[in-house]
C-alpha cells in the first residue's frame, strides 16, 4: 500500500547509506585497487541478503516475470554501473563523472512517466530541479579539457547515469508483480555478483596479479553492506512511494559524502560554490517533502 511518509524516510536512509559508502570507499582504495575491491563489496551484501532470505522472502507469492526482472537489473546495477563508474574515473577523473552523475533521476522521472505514468506536479519537477543542479554544482570545477576525438569518453559517466535512473522504475514495476524488496535484492546482487568476480578474475588474468591486502578487503565489505543496505531501503522506498519522489530524494547522497568527508576526511573545505549546492540540494529535498 502506499504511504508516502514510509517512502521519504526510506529514501533518506539510503541516501545516508550511499553517502557514507563513498567516504568509506576513501579509506579502502587505500589498500586495494577499485575493480578488485568491488568484487569483495558486492559479495559481502549478496551474503548478508542471502542469509536474511529465509525469514523475510515467502515463496509462495513467487512470480517468474518479476524475477526475470529483478536477474536483468543486477547485470546493469550495481555491477555494470560500479565497472563503468571505475572507469569513467579512471580516464576523466571524479569531477566530470560526478557532474553527469546528477542527472541519474532525470532518466528515472521520464521513465517512470512512460512505463508507470506517473506525471510529477510542478513542486516535484522544481525539487527535481534543484537537486540535479545542486549535484551537478558541486562537482563542477577543475574538467578536464578534452579533444573532439575524446568525447565519446562522456559516455561512460553518461550511461552510468542512465542505468542508475532508468533501474528504479523497472523494479518498481517487477515489486508490481512481486512485492518483496528483499527478493528483489537477493537476485539482482547475485547476479552482480557473479559479473563483477568474473570481471575481477578477467582483469587480473589480463593484467597480472593485484594487490590484494586484508585490510582493504574489510573495508570494501564495510562499503558493500552500507550501499547493500541503501539499496534495500530505496527497493523498499520504491514500493511504498512513487519514483518522481524516491530518486530524486536518493540522488541527494553527495550532499552525505560532502558532509562526512568535511568530518572525517578534511578535505572538502565548505567553499562559496559547494555551500550554493548544498542549499540547493537541500531546498529541492524540502519541496519534495513538503509537496
Amino acid at each position: 500500500m502506499p504511504n508516502t511518509s514510509l517512502s521519504i524516510l526510506l529514501s533518506l536512509i539510503s541516501t545516508l547509506g550511499f553517502g557514507t559508502a563513498f567516504v568509506l570507499t576513501q579509506f579502502a582504495l587505500r589498500w586495494m585497487p577499485p575493480w578488485l575491491g568491488a568484487a569483495f563489496s558486492v559479495p559481502t551484501s549478496t551474503l548478508l541478503f542471502w542469509c536474511l532470505a529465509p525469514a523475510f522472502v515467502d515463496l509462495a507469492p513467487m512470480n517468474t516475470s518479476a524475477i526475470a526482472v529483478f536477474a536483468a537489473v543486477g547485470l546493469f546495477f550495481p555491477a555494470t554501473v560500479t565497472l563503468l563508474n571505475f572507469e569513467s574515473n579512471r580516464l576523466m577523473g571524479p569531477n566530470i563523472a560526478g557532474v553527469l552523475s546528477g542527472l541519474a533521476p532525470l532518466f528515472a522521472v521520464l521513465l517512470a512517466l512512460v512505463l508507470l505514468r506517473e506525471i510529477p506536479r510542478t513542486p516535484q519537477l522544481f525539487g527535481l530541479a534543484a537537486i540535479v543542479g545542486g549535484v551537478m554544482l558541486m562537482y563542477r570545477g577543475r574538467q578536464r579539457l578534452f579533444a573532439v576525438s575524446s568525447l565519446w569518453m562522456l559516455l561512460l559517466p553518461l550511461a552510468a547515469a542512465a542505468i542508475r535512473g532508468i533501474v528504479q522504475p523497472v523494479v518498481k514495476l517487477g515489486l508490481e508483480r512481486w512485492p518483496n524488496p528483499l527478493a528483489a535484492v537477493v537476485v539482482g546482487y547475485t547476479v552482480s555478483s557473479a559479473v563483477l568476480i568474473l570481471a575481477a578474475l578477467l582483469r587480473n588474468r589480463r593484467f597480472g596479479g593485484a594487490r590484494f591486502d586484508w585490510r582493504g578487503a574489510l573495508w570494501f565489505a564495510a562499503v558493500g553492506l552500507c550501499n547493500g543496505l541503501a539499496v534495500l531501503s530505496m527497493y523498499t522506498a520504491l514500493g511504498y512511494g512513487p519514483v518522481v519522489l524516491v530518486s530524486p530524494i536518493v540522488a541527494s547522497y553527495p550532499l552525505v559524502t560532502v558532509l562526512l568527508s568535511h568530518l572525517l576526511l578534511t578535505e572538502q573545505p565548505i567553499s562559496p560554490q559547494l555551500a550554493v549546492a548544498i542549499a540547493a540540494i537541500v531546498g529541492g529535498v524540502v519541496l519534495l517533502i513538503v509537496t
